[in-house]
């Protein structure tokens, strides 16, 4: 990762797998199944794994938006709106290439 120029987060993975990414419900009744993600307030329908990932991808996004701002960053696998703009000439969390 530094050799391409990227940043290496840890990222707490609680409730990563069962955070709605559309609609930020947090529930156990959102993972039903080990494959399966089906958010029982909003109805969104995904693979887990990849939820799981989005979820882990924006909350690597919000700690380094905190760290260059001072803020606290927020709890894994939470977000705040529905898109977050990354800063100029940093490269994605843990991914080289999206």
């Amino acid at each position: 990762m530094e050799w391409r120029g990227g940043w290496l987060l840890v990222v707490p993975p609680r409730n990563t797998s069962r955070t709605c990414p559309r609609c930020g419900h947090v529930s156990a009744d959102n993972r039903r199944t080990q494959a399966r993600f089906e958010c029982v307030e909003c109805g969104l329908v995904e693979n887990a794994d990849l939820v799981g990932a989005i979820n882990v991808l924006r909350a690597g996004h919000a700690r380094i938006a905190c760290e260059v701002s001072g803020i606290k960053p927020p709890a894994a696998g939470t977000h705040r709106s529905g898109s977050f703009r990354f800063k100029p000439g940093l490269s994605a969390v843990g991914i080289s290439e999206l």
